[in-house]
């Protein structure tokens, strides 16, 4: 029979991707898994049920048949009815984020089962295609610079016409990660002047490489051993300086700075806001963690003097359709690690990635800053 597999329709309110497609839900039937998946999981996606039943999969209703399997798999983490209706030993992947759902992390110690988040993934090559944090966030990034042509009252390419010449927008993205380079590359796509900073200044070579201006101040912060030395006081205000400065003559802002289960850092203060053209926008990567600007609110459009922050929770789910692939793409890999070339499922856990994601295992938690949070004894 092979191991038995879940697809559970996703209960977040803004959620439309689903965590396994039909196209890959057929290439793990082939492999010998059972795949049980929830009645409309992959509607809002684009994905009908008749998809999956021709891939092979079973559709169920009810929890009886649903959490009769071994594994459960979601983009978001099951809900608390959905951990109750779960047997002991189940094994749960979803990028959970657990200092955010202490509770929920609770009551899945409580039960028993075997969670792993996938946003703990180890930055590691053989984790790459795993890596459902770098696959969203290029969506993310994506959709930030569509978001902000969209809400911008300025055109993004120059154009010349009867009427003059229109001269093209200037996008700042702050951060060169995965989501800013991509945000970087559509919003030259469209045709607007961009510009890319990063406090990596190695991460200027990749801006460069879209055809974008690299910000970086005119000084030599080479340290030795090819690593950059930290910056003086005073050239660390200069840098803050250079970086308002670009905020404000921009027509869209795109932030980007994030860092998994901390607080986003502050980039953009309400005095650089005020400094910003009426008819602006700041698109916030980072709103759903804190923040990158201090005026944003999670799921919220904030107009300060003419200008527009968002703070937007939904962008990969925009794309849902794309987004599902990716995101099932990268379960089908972390499930090579958690299932037999026998079509067992490991019971012991010693490869660094799946010890690095782990965050409760029978009961125990083996996640240490979850164990913190919850007060458990080592």
């Amino acid at each position: 029979m092979g191991v038995r597999l879940t697809v559970l329709r996703e209960s977040a309110p803004l959620e439309r991707r689903v965590a396994m497609v039909p196209e890959v839900a057929e290439r793990l039937s082939k492999a010998g898994f059972t795949l049980l998946v929830e009645r409309g999981a992959g509607e809002r996606a684009g994905y009908p049920d008749a998809d999956y039943e021709r891939a092979g999969a079973k559709l169920c209703t009810g929890p009886m048949e649903l959490f009769d399997t071994s594994i459960v798999v979601g983009i978001g983490p099951p809900s608390p009815e959905s951990v109750r209706s779960m047997r002991a030993g189940t094994v749960t992947i979803s990028l959970l984020f657990p200092g955010r759902r202490i509770e929920l992390v609770r009551s899945m110690q409580e039960a028993r089962l075997r969670v792993f988040a996938l946003e703990l993934l180890p930055r590691i090559s053989r984790s790459q295609s795993m890596d459902v944090l770098s696959s969203q966030a290029s969506l993310a990034g994506y959709e930030a610079a569509i978001l902000g042509a969209e809400l911008s009252p300025r055109l993004f390419p120059m154009l010349t016409t009867a009427a003059g010449t229109i001269r093209p927008s200037t996008v700042l993205i702050l951060g060169a990660g995965v989501a800013g380079l991509m945000a970087i590359a559509t919003a030259r796509r469209l045709g607007a002047v961009v510009e890319g900073y990063d406090v990596r200044r190695a991460a200027g070579e990749q801006v460069r490489s879209l055809g974008a201006k690299f910000l970086e101040l005119s000084l030599n912060a080479e340290g030795t051993g090819g690593y950059a030395r930290e910056l003086t006081p005073e050239e660390k205000v200069q840098e803050s300086q250079m970086v308002g400065d670009a905020v404000a003559r921009a027509d869209v802002v795109i932030t980007t700075a994030n860092v998994p289960g901390r607080k986003a850092p502050m980039l953009v203060g309400r005095d650089v806001v005020a400094r910003m053209k009426p008819g602006s926008v700041l698109i916030d990567l980072a709103a759903e963690s804190g923040g990158n600007c201090e005026l944003t609110r999670p799921g919220e459009t904030v107009v300060v003097g003419g200008v527009s922050i968002v703070g937007p929770i939904d962008l990969p789910s925009r794309v849902a359709f794309h987004a599902s692939l990716m995101f099932a793409k990268n379960v089908q890999a972390f499930l090579s690690l958690l299932v037999d070339p026998a079509g067992r499922l490991v019971e012991t856990y010693t490869d660094e990635i799946l010890t690095a994601s782990l965050v409760l295992k029978d009961g125990d938690v083996v996640h240490a800053p979850t164990r913190e949070l919850l007060g458990a004894p080592r």
